[in-house]
């Protein structure tokens, strides 16, 4: 970087917690990021620059309605008057209204809902009240908050947590004495609601639930804590109670709907906000182009830890987020390396992902807020409102994968005052090249839909196990949009239920919902031994992860320490690892096959065909490539055999005719290529559309045989579409990697023209001649005319079709 050799050394971390922000030092650093790495939107550079200014706050008298006590709370704490979302948002809810709040980062969503609740527990003290924060972390965070508001009211208000970390002993405390009650989805589904005989006086008095973080709360997570406000709600009529429920949420375009769907009941929309915001200046980055034939870009987390460097080389605060454990582990091994030849050292960086132990996060947080860390490097673990100060910058290596998670990581920089930044850097995906090369797209829009599908049948069954132990089911009850009846006698013959004249009984030894996990398809975990020296875990991993990133001969990365894995033990559900000096990290390679069972829905797409239904998919890890760190070369790759993973799930398929493709003057072979190119950006699109993460949205090619054989597949790098072998009439899936769907097939077959139009642009943006990661994927898996015969497909079907 231009003159960076001539910037002042950085402060001790000591002193940096004393250090107030410099507007005019991020603005200057901003510019001249600008000016030094300044390009077109396809050959890479800053692709666009926004300048937000300082706003002032739309400010409005407080409620009638607040309580004396409130009111002095407040002024006692500095605030004279409310922002006008909060007091809307406050009036709602006071007066019995389901409401859901959508408005930016740090505005103050907060007081939306205590105002209405703790107004709620001063005047009538048997009031209950209970929050749902999506982690353990956020809900710790919220304890001390609402402890400064409830000391300020004075009374007998007691506020606590309640998760798996609260002892024993002060469980049956909390059970007795709490007015409010702070919890987690995932305790909620363990530990409350199964033993709701125990909190009698919370479902007798339940007045308010309130949920935050609703955005967070969308495909399977999201279907699933659905099915646990329908036990909630169940339990609460039982006692004689019937809860209102208030949300806040991020911008989404159908934040009513999702919270609709999430309560089941009516709910209230305020999106009005009336929060200051201070300066921000927001850069969209494309790393620059260094093979223009290839498409070939800098590698992103290079760039990324360039750019991070030059604001934390000013002693700036700043956090690095990633999109995975993988590219953390990797941005903080760099960064530590950087900081190594400096006074301060490479304790100024840490990196904070799931997997680290608690303690150790706790430590990090703690830093963060102290101002001992001049940067830390992040999964989406940092990502919700966790109190961790406030920061200068924050840095994207890659883009989240929806516009509300960038939002929301951007809002981690500058949350108080002061100035801040906030930097994106594109990857070579096709979705990151998609939103640095049409900004007006990421900036002026909220294309986003959350989605969920609590009539899952897998997820569904599962939770009537967990209703059925909790309280009997009753033949007329409405507890699903299925046939409960029929869902229970199935459940009957697999001898968990017994039905007397009273409904259906649970019968099994079995205590259901420690088996269901709320977020992951198995609720398995894999531990990370490390017999270095004594034994010792050191992380953890989910059972789908565990497949590819600790398998044997894996290299795996936590806090910038390498680990060879040795063994990954399935009975014990354990990998063993072993401390190592590595020059490459590694990559699972998976094979893929699909098989249709039923077509849900069909209709023509110009001469080519849109569908959805249920699928039945089969994947297994089958090797992995060995990738040089810096250079992010392949050095190699390896041979694996673990156990093939079967499911039944929903898609969304686009079949493209014989005739189609015959009628293209291209070979058998360029035609194959351009079709598994194709397959790869509509990955890409879907995933936008559907405001879901790639490893949401699984793709595969395969052979228009319907529901008479398997679709033939052939291995290929994990998240890279399969290829069919067969005749050539392909189909193109995109389908849904959960077991029984989780409710993105019926929109893409209903969004299939927005999917193939958009699709279509992103693909000629791009400035690869022949094929790029960032469009199609590259010439070397789709050859030299696979951008163009992808390209040719596209016309045949939006122009016949329009």
């Amino acid at each position: 970087m231009k003159g960076l050799s001539q910037t002042k050394s950085i402060a001790r971390t000591d002193d940096l917690k004393d250090r107030s922000t410099d507007t005019a030092s991020i603005e200057s650093v901003v510019r001249e990021i600008q000016g030094s790495f300044k390009g077109s939107r396809r050959e890479g550079g800053v692709t666009a620059l926004r300048h937000y200014p300082a706003r002032e706050a739309r400010v409005v008298p407080f409620p009638d309605f607040l309580p004396e006590r409130v009111n002095e709370a407040l002024k006692s704490r500095g605030v004279e008057n409310l922002y006008s979302h909060q007091a809307i948002a406050a009036t709602l809810a006071h007066e019995g209204k389901n409401v859901v709040v959508v408005t930016p980062t740090a505005s103050g969503k907060t007081l939306c809902y205590n105002l209405p609740v703790l107004s709620a527990l001063v005047e009538n003290p048997d009031a209950r009240a209970l929050y749902l924060f999506p982690t353990k972390a956020l809900s710790q965070d919220q304890l001390v908050e609402l402890n400064r508001w409830t000391e300020k009211i004075g009374g007998d208000l007691r506020t606590f947590t309640y998760d798996g970390d609260t002892p024993q002993d002060a469980r049956r405390a909390i059970r007795a004495q709490a007015n409010l009650v702070i919890t987690n989805p995932d305790m909620l589904h363990t530990g409350i609601l199964p033993h709701h005989t125990r909190w009698e006086r919370l479902f007798e008095n339940l007045r308010y639930v309130v949920i935050d973080e609703l955005h967070y709360y969308r495909g399977v997570f999201g279907s699933h804590l659905a099915n646990v406000i329908r036990r909630l709600k169940r339990i609460a009529e039982f006692y004689g109670s019937h809860p209102q429920f208030i949300c806040t949420s991020a911008t989404i375009a159908n934040p009513a709907e999702l919270a609709t769907r999430i309560v089941e009941q009516d709910v209230t929309l305020v999106d009005e906000n009336g929060a200051p915001a201070a300066e921000k200046f927001f850069v969209l980055y494309n790393p620059p182009v260094v093979n223009p034939q290839l498409g070939i870009r800098r590698s992103y987390l290079n760039e990324t830890r360039r750019l991070a460097k030059v604001f934390m080389m000013r002693g700036l605060e700043t956090i690095v987020f990633a999109n995975s454990r993988l590219a953390t582990e990797i941005l903080v091994t760099y960064l530590k390396e950087d900081f190594a030849r400096r006074p301060v050292g490479p304790e100024v960086v840490r990196g904070y992902r799931g997997g680290y132990l608690p303690l150790e996060r706790r430590e990090i947080e703690r830093d963060l807020r102290e101002g001992r860390l001049l940067g830390v490097v992040a999964t989406n673990a940092l990502e919700l409102g966790i109190d961790i100060g406030s920061l200068d910058v924050a840095v994207m290596a890659g883009y989240p994968g929806t516009i509300a998670s960038t939002w929301q990581r951007a809002g981690r920089a500058g949350r108080r005052d002061g100035s801040s930044a906030a930097l994106l850097v594109a990857s070579s995906a096709p979705l990151d090249q998609f939103i640095v090369q049409n900004p007006d797209y990421f900036f002026d829009h909220s294309p986003e839909h959350g989605y969920v599908n609590p009539d899952n049948l897998q997820i569904l069954l599962n939770h009537l196990k967990c209703a059925a132990f909790e309280l009997p089911l009753k033949e007329d009850e409405k507890f699903c949009g299925l046939d409960l009846k029929l869902l229970c006698k199935h459940l009957e013959d697999l001898g968990f239920l017994h039905k007397t004249s009273e409904g259906w009984h649970w019968i099994s030894e079995s205590y259901p919902a420690d088996a269901i996990s709320l977020r992951s398809v198995s609720s398995d975990n894999f531990v990370i031994v490390d017999n270095t020296g004594e034994p010792r875990i050191v992380g953890e991993v989910d059972f789908t992860s565990a497949l590819t990133t600790v398998h044997e001969k894996a290299i795996y990365l936590q806090d910038g320490q390498q680990y060879h894995v040795e063994r990954l033990g399935y009975e014990e559900r354990k990998a063993f690892v072993r401390q190592c000096d590595s020059e490459y990290y590694t990559d699972a390679i998976s094979y893929t096959k699909i098989k249709i069972l039923e077509n849900f829905d069909s209709a023509p797409a110009g001469p080519a065909f849109r569908n959805h239904g249920e699928v039945q998919v089969n994947t297994q890890v089958v090797g992995f490539k060995k990738i040089k760190f810096h250079t992010m070369q392949n050095v190699g790759s390896g041979e694996l055999m673990l156990p093939e993973q079967e499911m039944h799930t929903t898609a969304f398929w686009l079949t493209l005719p014989q005739a189609l493709l015959d009628a293209m003057p291209y070979s058998r072979d360029d035609r194959m290529n351009g079709v598994q190119g194709l397959a790869h950006a509509l990955q890409a699109i879907g995933t936008l559309l559907m405001m879901c993460d790639a490893r949401d949205l699984g793709v595969a090619v395969g052979e228009n045989l319907a529901m008479a054989e398997d679709v033939e597949t052939s291995p290929s790098a994990q998240g890279r579409p399969a290829v069919y072998t067969k005749i050539f009439e392909p189909n193109i899936y995109l389908y849904d990697k959960y077991p029984g769907g989780i409710g993105f097939s019926e929109p893409l077959f209903r969004l299939s023209a927005s999917l193939l139009e958009n699709t279509r642009r992103m693909i000629l943006n791009c400035p690869c001649e022949s094929g790029c990661p960032s469009c199609v994927g590259p010439v070397g898996e789709v050859g030299e005319k696979g951008k163009e015969v992808a390209l040719a497909i596209l016309g045949g079907i939006l122009e016949a079709s329009s």
